[in-house]
């Protein structure tokens, strides 16, 4: 088993060097029956998430005989689905929260603030566009277009994976890449799951494994609070980069 916890990001315990060795070092065990990956996410950077799934696609054809089980704790959201969709098969537990297939970009805008308190803002860029998603100037048309542009793209490889992982499974609901997400019960009904059921259950009843050995790696505890402040800044990335949450 390998534990995908927290937001996905470079520099977190859930970043793709992170992940990505305890799955290769997990495939290797030679008297593995399968690798169980337990995601408790609520997603984070498209491209950490993608290289997860990228990883766990070249481990299952390299080590075939392997199957692949995703299984959700309490959320499986976005950047998570997207590393959930390389297993073989996904679960989760009836609350669980699955979906959220969608991309984001925040920020704020304080251009009337400035105005009313009287406030000047000297801007020197060299670039036409070097200041854009600047909270202190009017929002650009072309740059807004833009930027759609760029969560538009993101979001139709995100579909697309999603689409190629999932296959036939996934119900004919236009709901399903709009963002929105399930309990575990309405996640089966639209087929971005397969069951209901915990790691327990899924090593014991569908593995015949009783042993269950956990290859995640292990903060030390200075990365332990290292980590605890990289959330807090990695959410905050969301102001300035396309984020899978």
């Amino acid at each position: 088993m390998v534990r995908l916890d927290g937001i996905i990001a470079d520099g977190q315990s859930a970043s793709a060097e992170q992940i990505n060795q305890a799955l290769r070092d997990a495939f290797a065990n030679v008297f593995a029956k399968a690798v169980i990956i337990k995601i408790n996410s609520p997603g984070g950077s498209p491209v950490q998430s993608a290289q997860i799934n990228k990883e766990i696609r070249r481990l299952k054809a390299l080590y075939s005989e392997k199957k692949v089980y995703a299984v959700v704790d309490d959320i499986c959201a976005s950047g998570g689905l997207y590393v959930a969709v390389a297993a073989d098969e996904i679960y989760a537990d009836e609350s669980s929260i699955v979906g959220s297939i969608g991309v984001r970009m925040d920020g704020f805008g304080f251009v009337d603030a400035m105005d009313k308190l009287g406030v000047e803002r000297r801007l020197l860029t060299a670039g036409e566009h070097k200041a854009l998603l600047d909270p202190f100037t009017p929002v650009d048309s072309f740059e807004k277009n833009h930027l759609q542009e760029l969560l538009n793209s993101i979001h139709n490889e995100f579909i697309a994976v999603v689409k190629a992982g999932r296959g036939d499974r996934l119900a004919d609901n236009a709901d399903l890449f709009s963002g929105l997400f399930w309990s575990g019960r309405g996640a089966l009904e639209l087929g971005l799951i397969d069951g209901l059921a915990s790691a327990d259950e899924v090593a014991r009843d569908m593995i015949e494994a009783e042993e269950i050995i956990d290859y995640s790696i292990k903060p030390s505890v200075l990365d332990q609070f290292a980590n605890r402040v990289g959330t807090a800044v990695a959410a905050s990335l969301s102001l300035v980069s396309p984020q899978l949450r």
